[in-house]
């Protein structure tokens, strides 16, 4: 099968480019004849005229649907399957699409199509103040902290709305979770039909480890504000146990973390994995509703347990008190208490990440996720 996979990268990277490019590679691995259209946010000036340039390609990019358009034309693929296409993409190469009559997958790897920031996230809470219509939400409260960038991202969602870019162009949407499949159905208006739960690769270890003999309590990922950090540095405080943050290379890290606290930046998988071998446990705090939980799954394929926020596709990817524990999301005093239990208790501990690194093997696999993807493109391609 020949699939076109387009998206774009996001500056400071995260688990849906990782997810994306694994998918990407595996299918090679598999066999078929894959071509790639991508975009890199990093490409962009960090200044005035990066923000400028974003927000016109945001709205249309007309170099990049050429280029699509030539790609097209001359590969001749037999699905398009694309991931995040904001901003330097462009939504506009779907209804190219559609005029070669050739089907469109799209997987949601976040909340683009129902929150103009992605992250439903309003002063650490909850909010889906913008949907049903109602972008100028992200305006009034200048959701992005830039009234210019406020207005792009509200602009781009409204115009994909009320256009129908993704509705009328895309045939089978793929979401990472079954929460995000029912957001999705309940807040983008995807009809049930058209929308199918395919979870991300998670990259397997051969061996798992011992978490009983870990050394400190884990968190890897972005340092930003939805994905709990205060949270975090608090209940570090709280417990007076081990705490060890981590980022890769090039990440984003936009909130501070204070002098003394030990942090690792890892610049390859295998850096990752030993960061992963060396823990105890590993912590998700976050504020947001993770759309699948990437690298919390990767710490549990290594045989973590993961304490996580009860909220979102983490309330499912974790099964409280059998391969992790759920804690009251902000709450630093339960995330604290939570941490100590599994501590003070080697028994527990190696019980749930045993069981953590099952559900792994059993849900996550290279396998798994590639023969939902290929009874997506079977059913498009034999409705095409």
């Amino acid at each position: 099968m020949k699939i076109l996979h387009a998206y774009n990268q996001h500056r400071g990277g995260g688990g849906a480019d990782i997810s994306t490019r694994t998918t990407i590679e595996v299918l090679r691995n598999h066999g078929d004849d894959v071509e790639v259209f991508t975009r890199n946010s990093e490409d962009l000036p960090h200044n005035l005229l990066g923000r400028l340039q974003a927000a016109g390609s945001a709205v249309y990019a007309p170099g990049s649907v050429r280029e699509f358009a030539k790609l097209l034309d001359s590969f001749g693929p037999d699905v398009v399957h694309a991931h995040e296409v904001f901003p330097l993409v462009s939504p506009w190469i779907l209804p190219l699409c559609t005029e070669r009559r050739i089907p469109v997958a799209m997987t949601c790897v976040d909340y683009r199509m129902t929150c103009p920031i992605v992250t439903h996230l309003y002063k650490n809470a909850v909010c889906t103040r913008c949907t049903g219509g109602r972008e100028y939400w992200a305006v009034l409260r200048n959701c992005r902290k830039s009234l210019p960038e406020s207005v792009t991202v509200a602009m781009y969602n409204t115009m994909v709305r009320k256009l129908g870019l993704f509705h009328r162009h895309v045939g089978r949407f793929i979401a990472p979770s079954d929460f995000t499949r029912s957001w999705l159905i309940k807040y983008a208006n995807i009809e049930p039909a058209r929308i199918t739960t395919v979870s991300p690769i998670v990259q397997l270890p051969e061996s798992g480890t011992d978490p009983a003999l870990g050394e400190y309590v884990a968190f890897a990922g972005r340092f930003t504000p939805e994905k709990g950090i205060e949270t975090l540095l608090e209940a570090a405080r709280l417990s007076q146990l081990p705490f060890r943050l981590s980022h890769s290379l090039g990440s984003l890290v936009t909130v501070p973390v204070p002098a003394g606290v030990d942090v690792v930046v890892t610049r390859s998988k295998q850096e990752l994995s030993a960061f992963f071998r060396g823990a105890r446990m590993f912590v998700l705090p976050s504020v947001w509703l993770e759309a699948f939980g990437l690298v919390a799954a990767e710490a549990m394929a290594h045989g973590l347990p993961v304490i996580a926020s009860r909220m979102g596709a983490m309330s499912a990817l974790v099964e409280d008190g059998v391969d992790g524990l759920l804690f009251e999301p902000g709450n630093s005093q339960d995330l604290a208490e939570k941490v100590q239990r599994l501590w003070s208790d080697p028994q527990l501990c190696r019980r749930l990440g045993q069981a953590a690194r099952q559900k792994a093997i059993t849900h996550w696999s290279s396998d798994q996720h590639v023969q939902g993807l290929k009874a997506v493109y079977g059913d498009l391609c034999a409705r095409r």
